[in-house]
């Protein structure tokens, strides 16, 4: 199956020679140490999507970063949340990354430890980055291509060590003629199809053109590990640091402490300023709490990046003064129910289907926060993913459910009385739950009676949702989740939840299981059109695919609503990472 794909990719990549073209023409150069956004100092409602807000180059003092729960990890290799891609680049460099800006502007791909952006080959099957010289680790060690590579094998190629993140390197790349297991248990060779022909030169070999290719190493699992500092799992304890931090101390759970890294040069750094003395990030704190130590000052940023709690919401939105320093923001990010396609009566389309037309997507939306934290959404590509169109499949009035038609798919996949079912959410995520809760009432309306089980989001994808074995031994049928793009385009936000080839057995993001064969066709001829508006026009054909097939409910295209603290300058509010703050150059005024 694997070698018939690549071989249709590959005739098909020998017309893809202008693979690069549309997707990074926007940013050629590697110094972009001012952002064409410019600087907000001060304010109003939404300053910080327009513009930076409160610039600085002040130095010194503690940026405090507080998160309710705690992350999958912050092993730059071993992570899928988008807030911990954002924070792994103050001590973890990747080959590429976005340019620290609001709006569109920070949407711009810019080098990062490459000197430049990727060079392909005339084909399209090879990618090669240089990466800047004089580079060191926070031990003075030097940093070589070798460490890139290896970065990438350890994070794509140990499942069993490293399940966390995204698998395309492991679609994309050549692999050996023995598979190849990954660095701890492959002991007689490494990937070929990642060259390093001296310490500053990596070159990646694809199976087939990928015109969004230097997106993709815009990911953490870019950013350099030394084999020699590498303990697999327990590697997050001891994370050597390529950026401008570096770890003073980790507290699984409870704090990370990091510290400049002396060791950072600013001549190979056009990007980062690293202003502050000291960063702290504390975990496991509740919601409300982060909330009032922002209000206070005493916190500068919400990690996770969703945006403050509805008691909060109400009392800012109370307050003209308060609302004036929020910023409420689409970041390509969509709120979820997945339907999986393996737990019985959910291999039904037509049971799908019942899912589908029993939710009150306005209740669910009430849920969430209102209108001000996201418009209703029916379809899988939110508004602001190139390739989005509007249409409505399942269509209910003013989107408030259609229990008639519910009970008609119940009755056409042969549960005219209803079923029981298992819907999952987020410990952590109080509207996530209370959104459930809305979605669990419109489906006993119908017959179906959803059980919710709650699970910690740092091991949501890991040990329930995105475990698919774990999901079939415990009838979870329904799991509430939300979306951002990897990267700004409609692969990067489409193929790790609709290939049915990125489904695995842990840190699974494809959590309906979809597993369809034109889908996952139409996704391959996207990688190599070399024309983006070809592209786009298959993005929304497998959009208009995947809710043929009633996979995912759609609810809400979210949007963040954030309170930036007086206390925390330099504040940009950026799509390239779900709306959330940049977070490459907060410092603080206390």
């Amino acid at each position: 199956m694997r070698r018939s794909r690549t071989v249709a990719l590959t005739a098909a990549a020998a017309a893809a020679v202008l693979v690069v073209t549309g997707c990074s023409s926007s940013s050629k150069s590697g110094d972009s140490s001012s952002s064409a956004s410019g600087s907000s100092a001060g304010a109003g409602a939404d300053a910080a999507t327009k513009g930076i807000v409160n610039a600085s180059d002040k130095k010194g003092g503690t940026v405090t970063f507080e998160m309710r729960g705690t992350p999958d990890s912050l092993d730059p290799g071993n992570t899928y949340y988008a807030y911990i891609y954002n924070f792994s680049r103050l001590y973890a460099r990747p080959l590429t990354t976005f340019q620290p800006a609001a709006g569109e502007e920070g949407n711009k791909l810019v080098p990062d430890l490459a000197e430049s952006l990727g060079k392909p080959s005339a084909d399209g099957l090879s990618w090669t980055y240089k990466l800047r010289a004089g580079l060191k680790y926070d031990d003075g060690t030097p940093i070589t291509s070798k460490d890139v590579k290896y970065a990438v094998e350890r994070s794509n190629f140990a499942p069993d060590v490293n399940s966390n993140g995204p698998t395309y390197f492991k679609e994309l790349l050549v692999d050996n003629e023995t598979p190849y297991e990954g660095p701890y248990k492959d002991k007689t060779g490494d990937l070929k199809s990642i060259e390093t022909p001296d310490d500053l030169t990596i070159v990646f070999h694809l199976k087939h053109a990928f015109a969004d290719f230097d997106y993709l190493v815009s990911a953490p699992q870019t950013a350099p590990v030394p084999q020699a500092k590498d303990t697999g799992a327990d590697y997050v304890k001891h994370v050597v640091s390529s950026g401008t931090y570096k770890f003073e101390s980790y507290e699984d759970g409870k704090q990370a402490v990091l510290v400049p890294n002396t060791n950072w040069d600013k001549g190979s750094d056009p990007i980062r300023k690293q202003l502050a003395d000291k960063l702290v990030l504390k975990m496991n704190i509740d919601q409300a709490t982060v909330d009032k130590d922002l209000l206070a000052g005493n916190a500068q940023v919400d990690l996770v990046g969703a945006g403050v709690d509805p008691q909060t919401q109400a009392q800012i939105l109370r307050d003209p003064k308060l609302k004036a320093k929020t910023d409420n923001a689409y970041g390509g990010r969509l709120v979820y129910t997945a339907i999986n396609t393996k737990v019985a009566p959910f291999d039904n389309l037509d049971c799908r289907k019942a899912v589908q037309y029993a939710i009150d997507k306005v209740s669910v939306q009430t849920a969430l926060g209102g209108p001000i934290r996201g418009s209703v959404a029916n379809t899988v590509l939110p508004p602001d993913i190139p390739g989005h169109q509007d249409f409505n499949l399942y269509e209910s009035k003013d989107n408030k459910g259609d229990e008639a038609k519910a009970k008609e798919a119940l009755k056409a996949c042969g549960k005219p009385d209803g079923f029981s079912t298992v819907l999952t959410a987020r410990t952590e995520r109080a509207t996530e739950v209370a959104a459930a809760t809305s979605i669990q009432a419109a489906l006993k309306k119908v017959g179906i009676n959803a059980e919710i089980q709650q699970f910690p989001q740092g091991k949501y994808l890991t040990d329930s949702a995105g475990a698919p074995q774990f999901t079939q031994d415990h009838n979870i049928g329904l799991m509430m989740m939300q979306w951002g793009a990897d990267w700004p385009t409609g692969y990067g936000f489409l193929q790790q939840i609709v290939d049915g080839r990125a489904i695995k057995a842990s840190g699974n993001s494809n959590l309906a299981q979809l597993n369809d064969p034109e889908v996952n066709k139409l996704l391959d001829e996207a990688a190599v059109n070399p024309d983006r508006a070809a592209r786009e026009k298959i993005y929304a054909q497998i959009d208009k695919k995947v809710m043929e097939q009633a996979v995912y409910v759609p609810l809400t295209d979210f949007k963040v609503f954030l309170y930036r603290p007086d206390s925390a300058t330099n504040l940009a509010s950026t799509p390239a990472f779900s709306g959330e703050y940049d977070y490459l150059n907060i410092g603080t005024t206390k």
